[in-house]
């Protein structure tokens, strides 16, 4: 768990247990329902994030992923969705243990996050793998987006964290089509993904959403 986030997790909890300590001792005490409101608003932002990495927690991406659906449906603009995968964690896990592993995520979580826009959402949705909703971005904006975050990972310092350590990670790219849903966006992000890695380490591909059916009795096409 990030430094911030488990030092806000604790505090939060204090505060609770100062709370309820206080309304048992001396019954209900309206002065204190706004300092409880801050609390649980707290608890609820701590509980859409990952822990380990501070990023969106899968819930909260598929749910963010969802509405941007939704709003694209009404305003018809079209978005990116990338899924990334760190390459070979599995291998520096072995090498270089859990803690340098654990490292990686957090460092990554914390550079994407510096550098994305804020309109985009970056979660973790898997073990080793983040996913990034970029709006209102076509593929080739998105390809930009992503280069710019590869660059940034090859920059960080990873010797000081192990000797000889190189972080690099393979991304699939997807748009958004009027049918899809979260899970059907992260499955197709999720194979284009696969279809990067077996091209080899810090690779790219992207998979256009299929096509709407054809109806030649829709008015639009009379």
């Amino acid at each position: 768990m990030p430094a911030d986030l488990d030092q806000s997790l604790t505090s939060a909890r204090l505060q609770l247990s100062q709370l309820i300590k206080q309304i048992k001792e001396n019954g209900q005490q309206d002065n204190l329902l706004p300092t409880l409101e801050t609390v649980l608003t707290k608890l609820e932002g701590m509980s859409q994030h990952d822990h380990l990495t501070g990023a969106l927690n899968r819930r909260t991406l598929l749910s963010t992923l969802d509405a941007e659906l939704a709003r694209s449906y009404r305003t018809g603009h079209t978005f990116s969705f990338a899924v990334i995968s760190v390459d070979g964690l599995e291998v520096i896990l072995e090498k270089h243990g859990q803690t340098v592993a654990k490292e990686i995520l957090r460092t990554i979580s914390k550079e994407a996050l510096d550098m994305l826009r804020t309109l985009d959402s970056f979660g973790r949705v898997s073990a080793n793998e983040f996913a990034i909703i970029m709006p209102t971005t076509w593929l080739d904006q998105s390809l930009k987006a992503i280069a710019r975050l590869k660059k940034r990972i090859a920059s960080v310092d990873w010797e000081s964290q192990a000797p000889g350590l190189m972080v690099t990670f393979s991304t699939g790219l997807t748009t958004n089509a009027i049918k899809d849903t979260a899970d059907t966006m992260l499955q197709r992000a999720s194979t284009a993904m696969q279809s990067a890695r077996s091209k080899g380490p810090d690779s790219i591909a992207q998979i256009e959403p299929p096509l709407p059916d054809y109806d030649p009795n829709a008015p639009e096409n009379q």
